[in-house]
């Protein structure tokens, strides 16, 4: 099985579908963003849909562990980066990844860094082409993904967000 496929259409229904479950069902969440490769129309992603719900306050954020494991989510805490709240949806009937939830209290720097390098690849067909070819000279590198996978990548996005940032300053 290759690690990225070719985008789907699909994704950003998905999307809005699982935005609409958070909203309904996650008291204290003010708004849900889907964010990375698939929420980019034209970009080759892994199969997962990554969602950033932002939160009104930490309490709020860190108290919302029951509501997101009743949607079905695994709730992984901050898994290695303060400030977040990581859930993820798998299908129970595959063991797939089908949603990557990354939950942040409002104003925490990373929604903006988020939101931003989504923002530039959506405007920008150089930078979609480039990142097409990055994502896939890494992940012939490392087929499985993982940290390898994601660190190959990262000197590229760094830039690349760096300069979305300052472009919305």
């Amino acid at each position: 099985m290759s690690l990225l496929v070719a985008p789907d259409p699909a994704w950003r229904e998905t999307a809005r579908q699982e935005i609409e479950r958070w909203h309904k069902n996650v008291p204290g969440v003010v708004a849900v963003h889907h964010i990375g490769s698939t929420s980019v129309p034209g970009l080759p992603a892994k199969p997962i849909i990554d969602l950033l719900p932002v939160f009104d306050r930490d309490e709020t954020r860190e108290n919302a562990r029951s509501s997101v494991m009743e949607l079905g989510y695994e709730w992984m805490g901050a898994y290695g980066l303060d400030g977040r709240s990581y859930a993820r949806l798998i299908e129970p009937e595959t063991g797939k990844r089908r949603v990557h939830a990354h939950g942040y209290t409002r104003d925490h720097p990373d929604i903006a860094r988020h939101l931003a390098f989504r923002d530039i690849l959506r405007e920008n067909a150089a930078l979609r082409a480039a990142y097409t070819s990055i994502k896939a000279a890494c992940a012939s590198k490392h087929p499985v993904g993982g940290p390898e996978y994601g660190a190959c990548k990262s000197r590229w996005i760094d830039k690349v967000e760096k300069r979305a940032l300052e472009r919305k300053t």
